[in-house]
């Protein structure tokens, strides 16, 4: 349905970027440019400028805007876009100025996700971001309503119109919140069958264009589609994999930031969101070889702190081919990891990563020799399955011997699990430290109780001495039995 005339045209656009002196946060003229690339415009012209603030009715300023009409009809242009959030009266000011159809930020981005939408969920999540910008909006297609006209039939159409059409949006609008709650619904079931499982989720995030398709593929071994270009992938994937050390994950591969991200994006998308809400760790996919790094990785985190997301984070470094960064971890502390340096284009870092995740959602890894008994097949097979085994061999009584790196609290439940005792299967010094460490007052209690053990042991053994005496002066003491008339 369309809710009001648009100016008809293709691609033909003229791009408009200002330096406002007043926003602490400038947006990226590089960004917008690929912003404008991968919503498929031609760029014939870019308009720059700069001001102390927006002018308040065509955001430009006269000049400017006039400018950017003589560029409208000298390329013949369809569309003027505006790397800025603009008012309604702003948009509306300008289409009336420039003869052509003007569009900002917000209005950009809306229709690259409406491009990049492929599932039932994407398309209700895009439209309702949609709707809910254009809400504001509504009355610049019914400008030819807009006056009061005198006549039979002509008085008030306009005001009427306009509110008709208000509250069929409306009634959109909540018909696909209505659909979004039941995707909600459903997302929540699978959240909670995971975690009756004990399944870790591991999501993906990071600024569009990092790399987080690329990176998806390869810890998955898939094809999951993955260009260079903004907001290439819309639609959240997830896929299980065995993690080394860790056993069996969902990863997730979510959407995209960029800076500035539209709100109503972030309201429409929440359900989507909501799986870094409830994962166990964040993998945040970094450009290392972009310029904006830093003003990036603060974009990410704006939109986590509005979902209000807490989830523990490890800082994924990508494209060192690009900056000639060696693959290795960088730790907070000991045992904790905050970063890893890969290429998931060049397959570099791929096990430092694993690694890295394995210490993170297990503990401090340890090397353990184990040496099995022959009823333990199946405590054998769960490490096989979460692939901890660095080497295996028998001894000489036949005894199977395996060497693995095993945080010592996972080896400890389960061995808990498979009935094993820690001394049955490890060295002393080894299993020393699965045995719980007892408080001073405790040692004290397990000496009293020793003390008292031996007591009874030694009073039993000397009970058995005096019997033994006693047995032995009777014997001495005993004469054969006679007849007393002998």
């Amino acid at each position: 349905m369309d809710y009001f005339e648009k100016h008809k045209g293709g691609e033909r656009a003229i791009l408009v970027h200002l330096d406002i002196r007043q926003m602490q946060d400038p947006d990226d003229l590089g960004e917008f440019e690929l912003l404008a690339d991968s919503a498929g415009a031609d760029r014939y012209a870019l308009v720059t400028g700069s001001r102390m603030k927006p002018d308040a009715k065509y955001f430009v300023g006269s000049g400017k805007a006039q400018e950017i009409a003589e560029l409208v009809r000298e390329h013949d242009a369809d569309i003027v876009l505006f790397n800025h959030s603009l008012s309604p009266s702003q948009e509306r000011n300008l289409e009336a100025l420039v003869k052509a159809r003007v569009l900002d930020r917000t209005g950009l981005i809306l229709d690259i996700f409406a491009q990049r939408a492929r599932t039932h969920e994407g398309k209700l999540q895009v439209e309702l971001a949609q709707l809910n910008h254009l809400s504001t909006r509504l009355v610049r297609g019914w400008t030819h309503l807009e006056r009061q006209k005198g006549g039979i039939g002509l008085r008030g159409p306009g005001e009427t119109q306009l509110e008709t059409d208000r509250r069929l949006l409306q009634t959109r609008v909540n018909q696909l919140k209505s659909k979004l709650d039941k995707v909600r619904q459903t997302r929540a079931q699978g959240r909670a069958r995971r975690q009756k499982s004990d399944v870790p989720t591991i999501s993906l995030v990071g600024y569009t264009n990092a790399g987080k398709s690329t990176l998806f593929n390869r810890l998955v071994d898939e094809n999951i589609y993955a260009a260079d270009k903004l907001f290439a992938t819309l639609d959240p994937t997830l896929r299980r994999l065995d993690w080394q050390g860790v056993g069996r994950v969902v990863l997730v591969d979510t959407v995209g930031f960029v800076r500035h991200l539209p709100h109503e994006l972030v309201e429409s998308f929440h359900a989507t969101l909501e799986e870094t809400l409830e994962a166990d760790l964040l993998l945040h996919v970094i450009d290392s070889a972009s310029e904006d790094m830093h003003e990036q990785i603060q974009a990410v985190k704006a939109v986590l702190a509005e979902i209000d997301n807490n989830v523990p984070v490890l800082n994924i470094y990508n494209k060192i081919d690009l900056t000639d960064e060696p693959a290795h971890i960088g730790y907070a502390s000991e045992g904790q990891p905050n970063r890893v340096y890969v290429s998931s284009k060049d397959n570099l870092g791929m096990e430092e990563l694993s690694l890295a995740v394995q210490q993170l959602l297990t503990g401090t890894l340890t090397t353990f020799d184990l040496t099995l008994p022959y009823n333990s097949g199946q405590f054998k097979n769960t490490l096989y399955e979460l692939g901890v085994i660095q080497e295996e061999s028998y001894d000489d009584t036949g005894h199977e011997c395996l060497t693995i790196r095993l945080p010592s609290d996972r080896l400890k439940q389960l061995l808990g699990q498979a009935e094993l005792s820690p001394l049955d299967v490890l060295p002393l010094a080894q299993a020393t430290l699965l045995m719980p460490v007892l408080e001073a007052f405790e040692k004290g209690n397990e000496d009293k109780k020793s003390d008292i053990d031996e007591d009874e042991q030694e009073l039993t053994a000397d009970g058995y001495l005096a019997e033994e005496k006693v047995a032995d002066l009777d014997s001495e003491h005993e004469s054969p039995l006679s007849d007393p008339q002998d």
